[in-house]
């Protein structure tokens, strides 16, 4: 679902397991984390940038655009907030972290680190178009209570119009 044109967001990356794997299908990456030691052998394939995002006045997302933005495993509330607003239209945001309830399968635990009951349906709610939603338990790779959300930008998709057309 993810346009071809445009970057895709691979934010808090991490070891880059989405950014290599939107690599290998063709897409331009963008990868983002506090430590990139770790995607440091994208860095002649895509850009890489360090960056803390939880810093005060760190902003690596300002004035920029993205067909796609992947999120998961990180929740940083301020960030969460301004992703809706980073797509392009009809970009694609893929989100997925650890959910209120995790606590009792492990880290993390800290509610700071925990999605709220329906939080990342609110943070799009009147700004992107749900195209997928789970609140759930899963069991692998190991038991954890998580929420994903599949969303885009209006203008994905044509509409019929009031014709029938």
């Amino acid at each position: 679902m993810i346009p071809k044109t445009g970057k895709v967001l691979d934010l808090a990356c991490g070891g880059g397991r989405h950014a290599r794997l939107l690599l290998e299908i063709g897409h331009q990456v963008v990868a983002i984390d506090k430590d990139t030691s770790r995607v440091a052998d994208l860095e002649a394939s895509c850009e890489v940038i360090e960056a803390d995002l939880e810093a005060p006045g760190s902003d690596p997302l300002a004035g920029r655009r993205f067909s796609g933005i992947i999120v998961t495993n990180y929740l940083h509330r301020p960030i969460l907030a301004k992703l809706p607003d980073a797509l392009e239209n009809a970009g694609v945001l893929i989100y997925e972290t650890f959910a209120d309830g995790n606590q009792r399968f492990g880290k993390p635990r800290n509610p700071d680190h925990l999605l709220k009951a329906g939080e990342l349906l609110d943070a799009v709610r009147g700004r992107l178009r749900v195209i997928a939603y789970e609140d759930l338990i899963v069991t692998e790779p190991r038991p954890a209570a998580v929420q994903r959300i599949a969303a885009v930008k209006d203008g994905a998709f044509s509409r019929p119009n009031e014709a029938g057309g």
